[in-house]
């Protein structure tokens, strides 16, 4: 006769205490590592919960959905606000013990990436039940910081190549560049050889490609090839700027992350405070070069918003 699911979970403690691995315990048991890996998750549930199940109070979907989080005081605070049939099913629980996290998919995470998060001591959430895209970050102020610290160590980089200010934001308002006139760059071209670099890599994809194009499954060691290549051949196709030092001194830059969580850098945006005397742009015989075409007042960034070098 199965046991129940309870007294798995306490079995399965027992001899995990005692020094068994999940798959020696697995074995012994004759389930599956995951099922003990699942069962010895419930030790993050509150015995108070734990003896309500027992005593048929929920079901165990229920149950499971309360081991998202290890705060018990949470869990029962949680428990206790569900006064309604509907409000027990296992995702509407889930929700609600992850309102104050953010997800591992959300922007500033994948800025920052889990492991730097962790290593900082952040706490992740993780439902060993339901796919959860990689969990939430509990600590939002923890993550908060590490956004901020990973922008402004960007913005002194920016601000070295001898802008007059950077504007950091995660993100900025729809028309924050308004009434501002945007420098024109020079592409830097590719080098001898970053040209021949560039031509080998595609030669090797297309080959690699094209003997695989079969409509069997890649080999893992040639989809790995595949994706790292395609990642430096990216990096040659992304060329960077190059700006006049004299327009440089007068105008700035806007860094940001952007929807999936990466570090952008707008550059070379002039104010028109910074614009230089209108005599000084009229060619000779000529006519103004200034744009004035556009709206003077600009709207403001979001809060967070930060500020290197002149206003």
């Amino acid at each position: 006769m199965a046991l129940h699911p309870l007294d798995q979970f306490r079995a399965f403690q027992t001899l995990m205490d005692k020094g068994l691995s999940e798959e020696d315990i697995a074995a012994r048991f004759f389930v599956t590592p995951a099922v003990v890996k699942q069962r010895l998750r419930l030790a993050s549930v509150s015995p108070k919960l734990l003896e309500i199940y027992a005593e048929d109070g929920m079901n165990l979907d229920t149950l499971m959905a309360f081991s998202v989080g290890d705060s018990h005081e949470r869990q029962e605070q949680v428990w206790a606000s569900l006064t309604q049939p509907w409000q027990k099913e296992p995702y509407h629980i889930r929700r609600a013990l992850t309102a104050s996290s953010i997800p591992a998919y959300d922007k500033r995470a994948r800025f920052v990436g889990l492991d730097a998060y962790i290593a900082a001591g952040g706490p992740i959430m993780r439902d060993l039940f339901t796919p959860d895209d990689g969990g939430w970050l509990g600590d939002v102020p923890l993550l908060e910081r590490l956004v901020a610290e990973k922008l402004a160590k960007a913005a002194e980089g920016v601000m070295a190549e001898g802008w007059k200010w950077v504007e950091v934001n995660v993100d900025f308002l729809y028309g924050h560049t308004v009434g501002q006139r945007r420098l024109k760059a020079e592409i830097v071209p590719r080098t001898e050889a970053e040209e021949a670099r560039y031509a080998d890599l595609s030669a090797e994809y297309e080959r690699l490609a094209e003997e695989h194009d079969t409509g069997e499954d890649i080999p893992e060691e040639v989809d790995q090839r595949l994706t790292a290549l395609a990642a430096e051949i990216a990096q040659l196709e992304e060329r960077p700027e190059r700006f006049d030092p004299d327009e440089m001194a007068r105008a700035g830059c806007y860094v940001r992350v952007n929807a999936e969580g990466e570090l952008r850098v707008e550059r070379g945006f002039v104010r028109r405070e910074d614009e230089p005397p209108l005599e000084e742009v009229i060619p000779e015989g000529g006519t103004p070069e200034c744009d004035v075409s556009q709206p003077a007042a600009a709207p403001r960034p979001q809060g967070g918003l930060h500020r290197w070098g002149g206003v």
